[in-house]
């Protein structure tokens, strides 16, 4: 089931512009909007580099196992 809303448009300088309510927020600070016919569409934009794709994920609580120490071959280089 979607959720719908009636919004009020209104004009910002020479851009139109909607207030987007609370329940309907997106994460970030960027979206991508397109038009699929008579339809407006926006989406949160994908994180732009590793980092920020880092720092949007829940740390780990679990412990991971101990990694046993196994013999190396020497290597002459």
């Amino acid at each position: 089931m979607s959720v719908e809303r009636h919004v009020k448009l209104f004009r910002n300088g020479r851009n139109q512009a909607v207030r987007i309510p609370r329940e309907f927020e997106l994460a970030g600070n960027d979206a991508i909007m397109r038009k699929e016919g008579e339809r407006l569409i926006i989406e949160p934009a994908p994180p732009e580099s590793l980092l920020a794709v880092l720092a949007t994920l829940e740390p780990l609580d679990e412990k991971f196992p101990a990694i046993e120490e196994l013999e190396t071959d020497p290597v002459s280089l």
